[in-house]
C-alpha cells in the first residue's frame, strides 16, 4: 500500500493514461482490465476526504496551539472541501512541523505532570492536605528506632516453642535471659523486627509489643482476661468512641486497657475495685502503657480511665447522676451488682459479663429472676481457638527431609482418562500435562495443632436491658 501523501499523484497518472487515445488497447493496460481502474477512482475519492478531514483537523490543533503563543504563525487560507492548499516555502517555514510541535507538547507535559495534578481530579483543600501530612508523619513515627524508656518484645522459638520476654529499655544495662545476654546500646537505635545475636549464640527478634503481648506479659496480681474473652466482650456490647462504659472489677488493668481503646479520646471508662493491691495494680499497668506509647508514637495514648477503690456494691451515689452505654463485669457475683448499676445502664444497653464456672452463669439468671430486673440474656458464649504448627518437616538430625516423587492413583487417572476420551478427545493430552505438572514434588510439610493450647477460659453472658409492658 501506498501512504496517503504518495496514492494521489499516482491514481491520477493511471487515469490520465487511460484517457489517451490507444493506450487503452496497450498490453500493459489491458491485463489489468477495467476493474484496477474503477477501484483506483473510489481509492481516490475516499483519500481525498480522508487527507482533508486530516488537514483539518491538522489546521484546528494548530490554531489552539498558535493562540497559545506570544507571536502566532501566519496560517494558510482554507479551500472549501478541498482541504489545505500547498504551502508557500516562506509559509512552510513560518507553520511548525506536527512532528516536532507534538514532541515539544509531550515534553512540556511531562515536565508540567510533576507539579500540576489532573484537572478532572476534586483539588484538595488546606484541610485535607494537612491531614495527608499528619498520616504520613504518623506512619513514619512508628519506623523510628528504638529509644530508651520504651517498652520491648524479645521472642525466641523454635518450631511451637517459644519464648518471649518483656522489658523496659534503658540507656545503660543487659537484656538478661536464659538464652544469654544482650547490652542494652545495642539495641537502643535498632529497628522493630531486628535480629540479633546473644551471648551464648541464640538469635532472637526484637520488635514493640501490641495491645494483647502486653496483657499477656504484663504484671499480674489475679488471673487476667484473656485477649480472646476481651475482643469477644468488645463486640458484645457494640462500643464506639464517645461511649461511657462502666467497669466493675479492675483486676490486672487488661480490660481497663481494651476499653480505653474502644472508647477513644472522647469517651470515659470508670473502673471499680474492691482489694487495693489489684487497684494499684490496675494502675501501674495502665500508666507503664501509656508511658511507652508516649515515646513511640506522636499521639498519646488517651488519659480516659478512672480508677476507683471502692466496692460497686456500695457506689450508688458515686454513679447517680451518669449513665452508661455499656458495663463489663468481672467478678464472683455479679447478681449483687447488678441491681446497683441497672438504672445507670442506658435503654437498650449491653452489660458482658465474664464467668469462670458455668455454676455462676446460673446463679447470675437466677439473681436476675429473683430480683426481677427487665435484663435479657442473648448469648452464653465459650470461646476456643486452636493454634496450629505449619512448617518443614525435619529428620532427627536436624536436617530437612529430601523430596518426594508424587504419587498418582493409576486406577482414578486411567479412569479419568476414558472420560475425558468420551466427551473430547483434545482433553486428554491436558490432562497427561496437568498430572506431570503437579506440584506435589516439593519438601514434605507439618500440618498439626500445637501441644499446648489454651482451651477453657470463661464463659461470656451477654445481657440486654429491654423495657418492661405494661400490665
Amino acid at each position: 500500500m501506498l501512504p496517503a501523501g504518495h496514492r494521489c499523484p499516482v491514481l491520477l497518472h493511471l487515469r490520465r493514461l487511460r484517457r489517451r487515445p490507444g493506450i487503452a488497447t496497450c498490453p500493459f493496460l489491458r491485463v489489468f482490465g477495467q476493474e484496477p481502474i474503477e477501484r483506483a477512482r473510489s481509492l481516490f475519492c475516499e483519500s481525498s476526504q480522508r487527507d482533508a478531514r486530516d488537514g483539518e483537523g491538522q489546521r484546528k490543533q494548530a490554531q489552539k496551539k498558535v493562540y497559545r503563543s506570544e507571536s502566532p504563525p501566519c496560517l494558510p487560507p482554507r479551500v472549501p472541501d478541498i482541504g489545505t492548499r500547498c504551502l508557500s516555502s516562506l509559509e512552510s517555514l513560518r507553520l511548525p512541523a506536527p512532528g516536532k510541535e507534538s514532541l515539544a507538547r509531550e515534553r512540556e507535559d511531562s515536565s508540567g505532570d510533576q507539579n500540576q495534578l489532573d484537572p478532572s481530579l476534586p483539588a484538595l483543600d488546606e484541610s485535607e492536605v494537612g491531614e495527608l501530612h499528619a498520616r504520613s508523619s504518623l506512619s513514619a513515627s512508628r519506623e523510628e528506632p528504638f529509644r530508651a524508656g520504651e517498652l520491648i518484645l524479645a521472642e525466641i522459638g523454635k518450631r511451637e516453642t517459644q519464648f518471649k520476654k518483656l522489658f523496659r529499655l534503658s540507656n545503660v544495662g543487659y537484656l538478661n535471659s536464659s538464652w544469654g545476654t544482650v547490652s542494652f546500646s545495642d539495641i537502643v537505635g535498632k529497628c522493630a523486627g531486628q535480629i540479633l545475636r546473644s551471648s551464648s549464640g541464640k538469635h532472637f527478634m526484637l520488635k514493640r509489643p501490641s495491645l494483647e503481648d502486653y496483657v499477656l506479659l504484663m504484671k499480674r496480681g489475679p488471673a487476667i482476661t484473656y485477649p480472646k474473652d476481651m475482643n469477644m466482650m468488645m463486640m458484645m456490647m457494640n462500643i464506639h468512641p464517645g461511649d461511657a462504659v462502666l467497669e466493675a472489677g479492675s483486676g490486672s488493668g487488661g480490660m481497663s486497657l481494651f476499653l480505653s481503646r474502644a472508647v477513644g479520646s472522647q469517651g470515659r471508662v470508670i473502673s471499680f475495685e474492691i482489694r487495693q493491691d489489684h487497684h494499684e495494680l490496675a494502675k501501674k499497668n495502665y500508666k507503664h502503657w501509656r508511658d511507652s506509647w508516649k515515646i513511640s508514637h506522636i499521639e498519646e495514648w488517651p488519659d480516659n480511665v478512672d480508677f476507683i477503690h471502692k466496692d460497686i456494691s456500695g457506689a450508688t451515689e458515686d454513679i447517680k447522676s451518669l449513665t452508661f452505654d455499656a458495663v463489663a463485669l468481672d467478678m464472683l457475683n455479679p447478681q449483687v451488682a447488678l441491681p446497683v448499676l441497672y438504672p445507670n445502664l442506658k435503654q437498650g444497653g449491653i452489660c458482658a459479663v465474664y464467668l469462670a464456672n458455668i455454676t455462676q452463669v446460673i446463679e447470675l439468671l437466677d439473681g436476675i429472676r429473683v430480683c426481677e430486673l427487665a435484663l435479657s440474656c442473648e448469648k452464653i458464649s465459650e470461646v476456643i481457638v486452636r493454634d496450629w504448627l505449619v512448617c518443614l518437616a525435619k529428620q532427627k538430625n536436624g536436617i530437612l527431609a529430601q523430596k518426594g516423587e508424587p504419587k498418582i492413583n493409576t486406577d482414578l487417572q486411567i479412569h479419568s482418562q476414558k472420560k475425558i476420551r468420551i466427551e473430547d478427545e483434545e482433553f486428554q493430552e491436558d490432562d497427561h500435562e496437568s498430572h506431570s505438572d503437579f506440584p506435589c514434588a516439593s519438601f514434605p510439610y507439618i500440618a498439626r495443632p500445637i501441644h499446648w493450647q489454651a482451651g477453657h477460659t470463661a464463659f461470656l453472658v451477654k445481657l440486654r436491658k429491654f423495657k418492661p409492658q405494661l400490665n
